[in-house]
């Protein structure tokens, strides 16, 4: 009652209701402000505590004297300004004392730093209660100054820990309510601990009343303007942050990318394409843990890519590409995380296509040779000693008659057709792969060559099941070489090339189609592999030589010109024999290279004699199907500077069948030129007169193998007449080759030959101007009798 009546007896009204007014704006700003100063970040904390404090004590301090204007004590009372002024300094250190202690990192702190604020609020009171001056008698109540003490801790420590709560909207008016209820609760407790007895008569009451009405009207002004400068400037950085989350915003919503927004673990926000990726709204996910969306996400850290995988509320997992980047919270302590999480659906859909395109034959589904060089690798390192495994090399046999009778289309149909029924009849733990054309490749695991040989046979007769055309039915066999892992080879590359081999000669054999590697019988085939890779490193190497054998006129005996030879001899000095590899290099192509090294040489070389001798060099079947032959003939003499009229091309009759139009068209291209075309070997091939008949001949060359037959044979004799006798009557110049003996020479000369070449007249050399010397050794006294 005594309180209640102090505040209705003794207090003016008006004045009342605007320190009400005054404390209750001081308390929601200084309420916000509080809440700045706790969750600011460490570089702006000291300007937030600063505004609080300023706030926080011109709320306490005008609250306090505007309500001390309205008071009434029925005598005329002035406030001692030194004192005035540091009940204001109190209320100001007090409130920055109080909320620096309530923003430490302990669990205490609010209600510490409350409890200190109440203490700030009862001190600027009493302070500024000591600045009261009157000519009366001031009598204290001890019960009532201790009620208002206990009022003023109570209500701090309550207001400044229901500001620090975790509901960012709820606190602050919380707050507010409490410092209000603080600062009512001292001053008007404390005031009722308060009697004044006057000692004169309150003379001027009036004017000083008023005069206190106008004193109490500017602090209130002061307040507010303190007041307002702090509204301005919480409103200016609320709004700063307002559009820093606006801009924040835009950016992850122009994100394709999903983008999420963490704090102490749980979404504060997420874009659409992060909403899409969970299967929710965006703003439903505010809030909810983000380990609910993010597989593993308290694991993720900063800078670093990794894989992890989003649940979303319905259907399975997505996987995903995570970004974690962490930034500072505004309190300063501790992060946000910002999750940029990308759907890795497409990339891995991608990739699974383009590791099928690589390890998968594009035409008949099975595996390719990538796929099948894997699959031996894990095969050998997963084989013991006890079970090992064979390895098919598959080649089809009559494939090639199908691709010309019935077409491409059809063939590739059929080889649809041979790998579907390959894949289809496999036994667990076959493997079946495609190396590309017509051949395939297997393996199986076997403890023996029986069953290595049923497997083969199961696979040659799914080979050979037919493909119905619907107007027929086609098919092709196989030949299957065998290796056995680890009897025939331990490595991989080996294992393949002994299969191959085996393969190689199921596929030359007539009586076999399916052949187990076996190193003695495969000798050779390794032998003639082994010299084509030779056969290249020597023309790398450069280690061929050319030779020349003499060429003679038998009327005349002079020399005429120089058969081009080519000599192979090897870097440790063996010479390999032109039977040997001349073959060898038709079969693997390398005849056109080294052909052309052959035309240059020789060609480059005799443009440097200093007789105009002729040379002849030989073409291959190989080098003659070649449709640029006449331009690297044309393209060699201008670059050797050789006279075309210098130079002559033999071929055989066999080449020239074997396509008798084209060959003919390069020829005649060839003597467009001025080269001279001359047959070779002529008597041993067809012989046919069609053949001199289709194309004019410079030249016929007698073939070596009728000499040793001259002397004993007298059909050989008969068959050398008619040759001579042919070219005589076709005008085509003939020239014997092999001639050693004396005796040979005498009856070619005898019947009319032109030309001769052999032993006899010289061995081929590297140095081809001793040629002179040894002409006119044999020939010039027979020449003349």
């Amino acid at each position: 009652m005594r309180i209640l009546d102090c505040l209705t007896q003794q207090h003016d009204l008006f004045l009342t209701l605007l320190a009400a007014l005054v404390g209750t704006a001081g308390s929601v700003v200084t309420a916000r402000l509080y809440r700045k100063v706790l969750i600011s970040r460490r570089d702006a904390h000291l300007a937030w505590l600063f505004m609080a404090a300023v706030s926080g004590g011109a709320t306490i301090w005008c609250t306090h004297f505007v309500a001390m204007m309205a008071y009434r004590p029925g005598v005329a009372a002035t406030y001692e300004p030194m004192m005035t002024g540091l009940s204001l300094l109190v209320a100001v250190v007090g409130s920055a004392l109080a909320m620096w202690t309530a923003s430490r990192r302990h669990r205490l702190a609010p209600a510490v730093g409350g409890v200190m604020f109440g203490l700030t609020v009862a001190g600027m009171h009493y302070v500024g209660m000591s600045a009261f001056t009157a000519e009366a008698l001031l009598i204290w109540h001890p019960v009532y100054v201790a009620a208002s003490l206990v009022a003023a801790v109570l209500g701090g420590a309550a207001a400044f820990h229901l500001g620090a709560g975790e509901d960012d909207r709820r606190a602050p008016l919380l707050a507010a309510i409490g410092l209000v209820i603080t600062i009512v609760a001292l001053h008007f407790t404390g005031m009722g601990a308060l009697t004044v007895l006057p000692l004169a008569a309150a003379d001027g009451a009036l004017n000083a009343d008023a005069a206190q009405a106008l004193l109490a009207m500017g602090v209130a002004a002061v307040g507010f303007l303190i007041l307002g400068t702090a509204v301005a400037s919480h409103a200016l950085e609320e709004q700063t942050q307002q559009l820093s989350r606006v801009r924040l915003h835009q950016l992850i919503e122009g994100s394709v990318d999903g983008m999420l927004v963490e704090g102490d673990g749980k979404v504060l926000v997420a874009n659409a394409a992060m909403g899409v990726l969970c299967g929710m709204d965006p703003n439903e996910m505010s809030g909810q843990p983000v380990a609910s969306f993010i597989a593993e996400a308290e694991a993720l850290d900063g800078g670093v890519l990794v894989e992890s995988q989003v649940r979303p509320i319905q259907g399975p997992s997505v996987p995903v590409e995570i970004l974690v980047r962490r930034a500072r919270r505004e309190d300063g302590d501790g992060h946000y995380r910002i999750f940029a999480v990308r759907d890795l659906r497409a990339r891995q859909e991608q990739e699974r296509r383009i590791t099928r395109l690589a390890t998968t034959d594009s035409l008949t589904g099975l595996p390719n040779r990538a796929a099948f060089l894997e699959a031996l690798d894990a095969q050998i390192e997963q084989a013991d000693e006890a079970q090992g495994f064979a390895l098919f090399s598959i080649d089809l046999t009559r494939f090639k008659e199908v691709n010309d009778v019935h077409g491409h289309a059809v063939g590739d149909d059929l080889l649809v057709h041979v790998a579907r029924r390959m894949f289809d009849t496999r036994d667990a733990g076959d493997f079946v792969a495609r190396l590309g054309g017509d051949e395939f490749i297997g393996l199986t695991p076997v403890s023996g060559r029986l069953e290595a040989m049923e497997a083969a046979e199961r696979l040659r007769a799914a080979i050979m099941t037919p493909l119905d055309l619907g107007h027929a039915e086609i098919a092709c066999g196989a030949a299957i070489g065998i290796a056995m892992w680890p009897e025939d080879a331990r490595a991989a590359s080996a294992l393949i090339n002994n299969a191959d081999l085996a393969m190689y000669r199921a596929k030359a054999s007539l009586a076999q189609d399916v052949c187990f590697y076996e190193e003695a019988m495969d000798d050779a085939v390794r032998r003639r592999r082994r010299m084509a890779q030779e056969l290249r490193e020597a023309l790398d190497e450069d280690q061929f030589e050319l030779h020349y054998q003499m060429q003679a006129s038998l009327r005349t005996g002079r020399l005429t010109g120089f058969e081009v030879l080519l000599r192979w001899r090897r870097e440790d000095g063996v010479q390999v024999s032109p039977a040997e590899f001349i073959p060898l290099a038709e079969d693997t192509g390398l005849i056109l290279p080294i052909g052309e090294w052959v035309l240059r040489h020789a060609c480059a070389e005799a443009a440097t004699w200093t007789e105009p001798h002729k040379i002849a060099v030989n073409l291959s079947p190989v080098q003659l199907s070649h449709v640029d032959l006449p331009r690297l003939v044309h393209q060699i003499l201008v670059e050797t500077g050789l006279s075309p009229s210098r130079l002559e091309l033999e071929i055989t009759e066999t080449a020239m069948i074997a396509d008798m139009v084209r060959t003919t068209h390069v020829l005649r291209q060839l003597k467009a030129l001025g080269v001279t075309i001359a047959m070779d070997d002529f008597g041993t091939g067809y012989s046919s007169l069609s053949t001199l008949r289709a194309f004019p001949f410079d030249k016929i060359k007698l073939d070596r193998s009728f000499m040793p037959e001259l002397e004993g044979d007298e059909q050989a004799r008969a068959i050398i007449r008619a040759v001579l006798a042919l070219g005589e009557s076709l005008e085509i110049p003939v020239l014997a080759e092999g001639v050693e003996t004396e005796s040979q020479l005498d009856f070619l000369r005898g019947q009319g030959c032109d030309e001769a070449q052999g032993y006899l007249l010289g061995r081929p050399t590297a140095d081809a101007h001793r040629g002179r010397t040894l002409i006119e050794e044999v020939l010039p006294g027979r020449a003349a009798a």
